[in-house]
């Protein structure tokens, strides 16, 4: 009978077993490296912050690596991953002790006690259940973790278009300052040969004037961006950042020679989001199994040792009890709730597949289309432009024509190339925001994906 006895204890605390430390430590080794990494880089971010140009990468990584956010989601992931050590273990054994204080120092009685150690053993697989719950919250919060990575590398990513057309236009302006001078200067000299109007040097003048305004408003937004590109770096607003490359935009392609279908197909897959939500409903049908398996009685196990018996026989006790799991609403209720909360990430998972699919349609149609208008300004609109001021100031001079003409033709270079501008730095937001619905690192030219 005993041997049986044990064989069933065996068996039992064998289905009551944890999984083991080892799959728990390679989910830590995997945290602390997405933070060794970051540290280590420290001293090359400040040397590329306080180098002549700033690449769209370079800006990024450092980011990424520098951000609170990032370190907080970590830690989010970490405080996860911590949660599946405790998870999947057997409860403390519990020791009691107790004596009869009317023995101690009795002349007629023995001292006398009673010592007792108990264990509570779970019905088997509840503890397995248990983990595989922590386990799966652990892998939604790193697909947290990663679509915070995400969300900022576009953010930073659209601050550094916004940064480089400040930084071009505050250029573009100062060169059609000093081309408004040189213009001003030779409506002067047609005036006093009397080929022009005294109207057209003052023309020059007020253009001048305005131009000066913008040039202040201008820099007030490059500023304004420079802090905003500090806060994502967690660094003082004012402190300089180098110049923007001036070739943000490496081509003026087509966004990729796959279909929007396949792309889609591709996001789904990649979207840490949706990764999250499907880790979420696992969790939830793991928790429904748990609250299931409530329905089936714990064992505990205790042994005690009795002073005050006369038969030494008697003294030592070993026990075994049985918990009378009778209060079924708690637990159809708890079964209730899991199957409830499963649903709503399964519904989750399929909104959030629409709208990454539409997403990436979306990104890809206007990458397309900024692709196409980039070339337009390439190849026509900006020769154009430069042909019309050219011809007006050749004109000008040999007055076939007034000074009301060149100033129109620098006032349309001066926007086409602004515009020209603003086309690149669309191109490239475009670019970045179809990255992010692929689920691949936005600035780095899709060459990486979240870890």
């Amino acid at each position: 009978m005993s041997k049986v006895v044990a064989g069933v204890l065996a068996a039992w605390l064998c289905g009551c077993a944890s999984t083991g430390v080892g799959s728990y430590d390679a989910l830590q080794a995997e945290v602390d490296r997405a933070g060794i990494a970051d540290r280590r880089a420290a001293a090359e971010d400040d040397d590329a912050l306080r180098g002549p140009v700033l690449e769209r990468a370079t800006y990024v990584r450092v980011v990424l690596r520098r951000n609170p956010s990032v370190e907080s989601a970590r830690q989010g992931w970490r405080a996860a991953v911590a949660r599946v050590r405790q998870a999947g273990w057997l409860d403390d054994p519990m020791m009691a002790l107790e004596v009869a204080p009317l023995s101690i120092g009795s002349s007629t009685a023995r001292f006398g006690y009673t010592a007792a150690v108990s264990e509570r053993l779970p019905w088997p697989g509840k503890l397995a259940l248990d983990e595989s719950v922590a386990r799966a919250e652990a892998e939604a919060s790193r697909s947290d973790f990663e679509a915070t990575r995400l969300d900022l590398a576009l953010t930073a990513s659209l601050l550094y278009d916004q940064y480089f057309v400040a930084v071009r236009a505050l250029e573009i302006n100062a060169q059609h300052v000093a081309l408004m001078r040189d213009l001003k200067t030779g409506a002067l000299a047609q005036f006093e040969s009397g080929r022009g109007s005294a109207q057209d040097p003052l023309q020059a003048e007020a253009e001048l004037t305005h131009m000066e305004h913008d040039a202040v408003i201008l820099a007030s937004q490059r500023d304004i961006t420079v802090a905003q590109m500090n806060e994502l770096l967690h660094r003082d607003p004012d402190l300089p950042l180098p110049a923007p490359t001036k070739n943000v935009s490496v081509s003026a392609t087509a966004p990729d020679s796959s279909s929007p279908a396949h792309l889609a197909d591709e996001a789904v897959k990649r979207r840490p989001e949706i990764d999250s939500m499907r880790s979420h409903a696992r969790a939830e049908h793991a928790r429904a199994e748990r609250a299931g398996r409530d329905a089936y009685p714990d064992l505990a196990v205790s042994t005690s040792y009795n002073s005050m018996w006369d038969t030494p026989e008697h003294r030592w006790m070993v026990g075994l009890s049985v918990s009378v799991p009778i209060v079924t609403g708690r637990r159809a209720g708890a079964v209730d709730e899991a199957n409830a909360a499963r649903a709503r990430f399964d519904s989750e998972t399929v909104r959030l597949t629409d709208k990454a699919r539409t997403e990436v349609v979306v990104a890809w149609k206007r990458l397309e289309e900024s692709a196409h208008v980039l070339h337009l300004y390439e190849e026509r609109l900006l020769p154009v432009a430069r042909d019309q001021i050219d011809a007006a100031r050749a004109g000008f001079v040999s007055s076939r024509n007034d000074f009301v003409a060149v100033i129109g033709a620098e006032k349309n270079l001066r926007s086409v190339e602004l515009d020209y501008q603003m086309m690149r730095a669309d191109f490239d937001r475009h670019r970045a925001e179809l990255d992010r619905a692929l689920g691949r690192m936005p600035g780095l030219d899709g060459k990486e994906v979240a870890r």
